[in-house]
Order: C-alpha cells, then structure tokens, then sequence
C-alpha cells in the first residue's frame, strides 16, 4: 500500500518465530502496530484487525501524535485534521478533532480552538469520550 511504504519502514514480528521480540515490546495481542521515532521512542501503539479506512485513520492518527510529540503542533493539527474529515465515521475522529484542538491551542496559545473543538465534539461526537473531555472547555 503505497500509504506505508510512503511513510513508514514496517518490520514484522510473529510471535512463533520470535517470541523474545514480542515480548520486548509488550504487545498483549496481535497484531499489534506500533509507530516509533528512528531513535526507537514509540509514539503510538493500536492492536487488533480493522477495516482498511479504520486501520489507515488509526496510521495517520499515530503520524499526527508522532508530530505533536515532537512539538510541531502546526503539523499535528493538519494531521489531525485529516483524520477527522477523511475517516469522519472512524473511531480515530473524534480523538482527532480534540487533539486538533489541542494542538492549535498549543500552537497559539488562544482558548478559542478549544471552545471550537468542544463545540464541534457536542454536534459531531456527542457521546464520545472525547466530547466528555472537552466538555470543559465550552461555556
């Protein structure tokens, strides 16, 4: 998939094969996807089998944590914009628009994408984890 091999270098572990590896990086189920920095800081982690749009939200969500981690929030929004509305239906949007906020929050230092993402979080997702967590930041 021209996605991956665009932006990542996968490595495949089985766990018959080399269960010390397995082991080593504390995966719990298969398959386990773990997105780490070259250094080997692990920036994002998910397991189980998904649908194919499930499975490329929860890649380009891991890619949008992986660059707020880093302290590029500019780059983090965009990434978590385009979990949100790429994979709109996805689990991974509802995270992505709060962390969208957060991000540009960051970025600025202004409250008012926080109010905007807790706003858009009550209409979209009302009934997501996310939208209990930023039921604070709405008036």
């Amino acid at each position: 998939m021209k996605f991956i091999s665009e932006r990542f270098i996968p490595v495949k572990i089985h766990i018959k094969e080399r269960p010390q590896d397995f082991g080593r990086f504390k995966a719990e189920w298969t398959p386990t996807l773990i997105l780490s920095e070259a250094d080997g800081t692990e920036r994002f982690r998910f397991s189980g089998f998904l649908p194919e749009n499930d499975f490329l939200a929860q890649l380009q969500l891991g890619l949008a944590k992986a660059a707020f981690s880093r302290g590029q929030f500019d780059e983090a929004q965009r990434g978590f914009e385009a979990v949100a509305s790429q994979y709109p239906q996805s689990d991974a949007a509802p995270e992505a628009v709060y962390w969208s906020a957060v991000s540009q929050y960051k970025a600025t230092g202004k409250p008012e994408p926080l109010q905007q993402g807790g706003k858009r979080l009550r209409e979209k997702y009302p009934q997501s984890e996310w939208a209990k967590k930023s039921s604070v930041w709405v008036n």
